[in-house]
């Protein structure tokens, strides 16, 4: 009889797969309302195409295993399923281990086709050409929350305000235009505050909706904004990133109670 090595102490952890982030989320909802009240079956072909989608999306992510199996997409189908007011209201439950970000993205996407049909067109653009996916470092700024369509659209966002070429090119337009670079939430220039040295010292902003960016989108000036750093922050500070009118109905004083979270 063969020999067998005993386990040793402490037993190797239990892999758990990640969280669902807010893109997987996104995908699944859209699969789960595109069949609604008639879900795709448990190892149907819509379910192993989200499956594969999902992975190819933790690619896109610097992710390279694969973890979101067909059982795993038909049991988040069944966590929004308990979710669902027109399935609870018939006395009926799915499964209820959820996660907050469910209902959350129930709440911002189920009631708006079409933010949800540009969001998941976005994001399904970006998995199919990955070559488009920019490679940041340190895209977890600080004071920088994550756009509600998810990380993958944050990164696009955050790249094109950190394209230096982009940004040179934009100064030296508004300078031209304008004399100066002031802020367009709070009116600040660095040359007043801290003297004519520091007057390129500002934030460029990509003012569009993140779920309106897809691959080969050249931006152009009437995109962008200038801001402050402290502006800019406070356009990011929270999920719903803030327009740059709400910022300045914020800064006026007028938006404090009509600017929600």
């Amino acid at each position: 009889m063969p020999s067998v090595e005993p386990l040793e102490w402490p037993f190797p952890p239990t892999q758990k797969n990640p969280p669902w982030s807010r893109e997987e989320l996104i995908l699944a909802l859209n699969l789960y309302l595109t069949h609604r009240p008639k879900l795709p079956l448990k190892n149907g072909p819509e379910v192993k195409q989200l499956s594969t989608q999902l992975n190819d999306l933790a690619g896109c992510s610097g992710n390279s295993s694969t973890f979101r199996n067909a059982n795993g997409v038909y049991m988040k189908l069944m966590n929004f399923l308990s979710i669902d007011p027109d399935y609870l209201v018939r006395g009926k439950a799915g499964l209820t281990r959820n996660n907050k970000d469910e209902q959350l993205v129930w709440n911002l996407f189920a009631y708006d086709e079409a933010l949800l049909n540009a969001t998941v067109a976005r994001i399904l653009a970006f998995i199919a050409t990955p070559a488009s996916m920019p490679e940041l470092a340190g895209d977890d700024d600080d004071g920088f929350v994550e756009a509600e369509e998810g990380k993958l659209l944050t990164r696009v966002h955050r790249s094109r305000e950190r394209s230096r070429l982009l940004v040179r090119k934009f100064k030296e337009h508004v300078r031209a235009k304008k004399g100066s670079l002031a802020c367009e939430g709070c009116g600040l220039e660095a040359a007043d505050k801290y003297g004519i040295e520091f007057a390129d010292v500002m934030d460029v902003h990509h003012r569009r909706p993140v779920h309106t960016l897809q691959p080969g989108d050249k931006t152009k000036f009437s995109d962008l904004a200038i801001l402050c750093a402290s502006c800019h922050r406070i356009v990011h500070s929270r999920r719903k990133w803030l327009s740059i009118e709400q910022l300045q109905q914020l800064v006026a004083g007028s938006g404090r109670s009509s600017i929600s979270r």
